[in-house]
């Protein structure tokens, strides 16, 4: 018989106080399906918990009224729901995610040798999922976990692109745009400018604007409905020629690279056509 719920599991202190009782009972919960135990009745589950009814109830039926366990009322019987599955493909469609794209980054990177990077979006930032420097070794202020303004980077941009005008404002209303520095949109009307710009674009490319004296270009990756799930770009130190080095085939080279991915995702790399707002 096993701890009883009111105890942390082993990777915690019993006297963290941080850890929150009611969650650590509903993941042990969880916890107690095997293959070979894919149904049991609620006091099986006490029992394999090491606690009594009563104190398992509220835990399975939070978990069963989320869908992350399902309730035959005609056997009694607990099994786990689709919310669990819905978790574990979050968790591989991002794993999946890094390992398709790294490949494909590292062709972009000694292709051009700019240093490559795929993000996604959390709300209003970028956060960096995938890094890899060009082999000048030139230093950089983002690396994985890193989190930067999306309104105001080329990935993060061509992330709020494939958002609706709508939900772009809803998303940005209550921001505070009178400290705002001069590289990124100063106003809702400003933004909502560039939104309609970066909309009409296979591409965004920046100069100097985000951070100073670095080029950076970007481009969307798609699912299979057309939607961006991601954005890859790539950076370098700017210099004198590089507009005329990016127009000149370096900005395909990114669009490309970004197709790939979507393609090699099941994806399709033509943009998803929205009704007018």
């Amino acid at each position: 018989m096993g701890k009883t719920l009111d105890q942390p599991p082993a990777t915690g202190s019993a006297g963290d106080k941080y850890l929150v009782p009611g969650l650590l009972r509903g993941l042990q919960v969880l916890q107690a399906f095997t293959p070979e135990e894919r149904e049991m009745t609620l006091s099986q589950i006490a029992r394999r918990l090491g606690t009594t009814r009563s104190a398992a109830f509220r835990a399975v039926y939070t978990l069963a009224q989320q869908g992350y366990l399902l309730h035959d009322p005609n056997s009694g019987r607990y099994a786990l729901g689709p919310a669990v599955l819905r978790l574990g493909y979050g968790y591989l469609a991002s794993r999946e995610l890094v390992e398709i794209a790294l490949p494909e980054l590292e062709r972009l990177r000694d292709a051009t040798d700019w240093s490559a990077h795929l993000g996604v979006r959390d709300g209003r930032f970028v956060l960096y999922m995938l890094r890899v420097p060009s082999h000048m070794g030139l230093a950089s202020i983002v690396h994985v976990g890193s989190r930067l303004p999306a309104a105001g980077t080329t990935m993060g941009r061509v992330l709020l692109a494939d958002l609706c005008e709508d939900d772009l404002i809803r998303l940005y209303r209550d921001e505070t745009y009178q400290n705002a520095p001069g590289r990124t949109p100063r106003s809702l009307g400003e933004l909502v400018a560039q939104w309609r710009r970066d909309r009409k674009a296979d591409a965004i490319v920046q100069i100097g604007k985000f951070e100073t004296g670095i080029a950076s270009i970007a481009a969307p990756v798609r699912d299979i409905e057309g939607r961006v799930v991601a954005a890859i770009n790539i950076t370098q130190a700017a210099s004198s020629d590089t507009s005329a080095v990016i127009e000149g085939g370096l900005r395909q080279k990114v669009v490309d690279a970004a197709a790939a991915i979507t393609r090699l995702l099941g994806g399709d790399p033509a943009p998803r056509r929205d009704p007018p707002a």
